[in-house]
């Protein structure tokens, strides 16, 4: 029996109850899931701690106070300050603010060029996808770190820069995941109908192929993300990442590295720490979604 597709109030548009009961079930089955919500608590508390924890907890991170370079935790300086005099506490709020927007950019960026380029490959097929998918796999075999050290090292980028790199060397995974649920989408009858009467392909794709593809998209920008900060912190743990004043984790680790064989822990110990548990929490809720989302466990 075919579902009813009916407004709840006139004029209201149409909703599809089964397509709503599949959502209610991927929340529920994401909530039963302990270790997703918990990466997901993180994550929101992470955000706070980096956008709205500098409003609460004010610091100078744009002038030298060597006068107060290398002083250990204390209760003018929670977590001691760095060989400048930076504040740490608050230089790891300025650096988190960094390490997010590029990480969450990046990632939304690579999704967005991958979800598109393998819809594309995945719909028309042929040469076209032939085409399209071999260049893919040239990408995949040059590792992107090294794609991305030696663009960093040319242009020197800020992190606008970093975010444009990073999304364009990012999006190779995204585009196979994309490609693969597209070649299994459009066979089905909806889509087939639509060919049958004439319809265009950017509407296939748009109207049909895309929409019923977003828990793939979700869940692959989600382990992009993390894949984004991980390699922020490479970048700049070498020195070619954002520039001081301005820092994020990676960078951080880089300065502080030296002094940490000199006992200053809490140069080393926070940022480091930091890096882990994001990505951690973005990988927990990756997972959880990939395992909300999928079918075979209904």
């Amino acid at each position: 029996m075919t579902a009813q597709l009916a407004p709840s109030v006139p004029g209201a548009p149409l909703i599809d109850p089964v397509a709503a009961t599949g959502w209610k079930l991927a929340a529920r089955r994401f909530r039963s899931n302990t270790l997703a919500v918990i990466g997901l608590a993180l994550i929101v508390v992470i955000v706070l701690f980096c956008f709205v924890g500098p409003f609460l907890y004010q610091t100078d991170q744009t002038h030298t106070l060597l006068e107060q370079a290398n002083q250990g935790p204390s209760a003018a300086h929670w977590l001691g300050t760095d060989a400048v005099g930076h504040d740490v506490l608050g230089r790891l709020m300025y650096g988190g603010k960094v390490s997010l927007m590029v990480g969450i950019a990046a990632g939304v960026l690579a999704t967005v060029v991958g979800t598109l380029w393998g819809s594309v490959a995945g719909y028309v097929g042929g040469w076209v996808d032939a085409l399209m998918m071999r260049i893919v796999d040239a990408g995949i075999a040059i590792p992107a770190l090294f794609i991305l050290l030696v663009i960093s090292a040319i242009t020197n980028p800020g992190v606008g820069g970093l975010i444009v790199i990073l999304g364009l060397v990012s999006w190779l995974v995204p585009s196979r995941l994309i490609r693969a649920e597209t070649l299994t989408l459009k066979n089905r009858d909806y889509v087939l109908t639509l060919r049958a009467i004439g319809g265009s392909h950017a509407r296939a794709i748009g109207k049909h192929l895309l929409p019923n593809s977003v828990s793939t998209i979700v869940v692959a920008a989600t382990f992009q993300v993390a894949d984004a900060i991980l390699l922020v912190a490479y970048v700049s743990y070498l020195g070619l990442g954002v520039q001081p004043p301005a820092t994020d984790w990676g960078g951080m680790l880089s300065a502080g590295l030296t002094a940490a064989y000199s006992g200053r822990w809490w140069l080393i110990v926070p940022p480091g720490l930091a890096v882990i548990l994001v990505v951690c929490a973005f990988n927990a809720v990756g997972d959880g979604l990939r395992d909300a989302f999928d079918v075979r466990g209904r």
